[in-house]
């Protein structure tokens, strides 16, 4: 299975937390944490490759109603009890892929919204089992939750970056070492769990930080 990744900067809590959800979910897993301005900031999918190309070739997750679910409302759920119109048949398209049997787990405020379904393809998930999940989703969710504020360095630091200012130019103009700025930055990315210095600079952007 494919595992996809987008503006993540990663640790080991996560990673093993991601494992942890793997074992969970026989038939794979889809979460998007902390979806604000119609985009998650960290996005991770392992159900079966052809399904997900599938999925996303015909834009299902505007019609999806384990999304709609998780928009609309928060805690876990079989997706067998889930009584929101489908018209599409997308839950029944899902299962000729393995989906069978799965469980949605919602958490966090409308602005920070995270979404969790895991499958499997033999039984329902049980009473415990569900539990167990819904506590892997929402430690991911409390790890994974971005940073209220920078600080005036960090903030300062990313700006001159933006300004297209070179790392020995910027740190001149703060009358600061090259080192001691790229030490600013590091820190921004790792609280903005971006990769790059760029993608930390465009999340402080969508997160009103900068």
């Amino acid at each position: 299975m494919r595992l996809y990744l987008y503006n993540m900067g990663r640790n080991h809590v996560i990673d093993n937390l991601l494992v942890e959800l793997g074992e969970q979910a026989p038939a794979g897993y889809y979460l998007a944490l902390h979806i604000r301005f119609a985009a998650p900031l960290m996005m991770f999918q392992t159900f079966n490759p052809d399904w997900i190309d599938r999925y996303t070739q015909n834009a299902y997750a505007l019609r999806d109603p384990l999304v709609a679910w998780g928009i609309s409302r928060t805690g876990a759920t079989r997706w067998s009890a889930i009584d929101l119109p489908d018209p599409f048949e997308i839950m029944r398209e899902a299962a000729t892929y393995g989906l069978v049997y799965g469980v949605c787990v919602s958490c966090g405020p409308m602005s920070s919204r995270t979404i969790a379904s895991a499958a499997r393809a033999d039984r329902e998930f049980t009473d415990e089992e569900i539990a167990a999940i819904t506590g892997t989703v929402l430690h991911l969710h409390h790890e994974t939750e971005p940073p209220d504020n920078l600080t005036p360095a960090e903030i300062e630091a990313l700006k001159i970056l933006a300004s297209g200012e070179r790392y020995a130019a910027g740190a001149a103009r703060l009358g600061i070492s090259e080192s001691a700025l790229k030490a600013r930055l590091s820190t921004a990315r790792k609280k903005l769990f971006a990769r790059t210095s760029a993608e930390a600079i465009q999340r402080a952007k969508d997160y009103r930080l900068l």
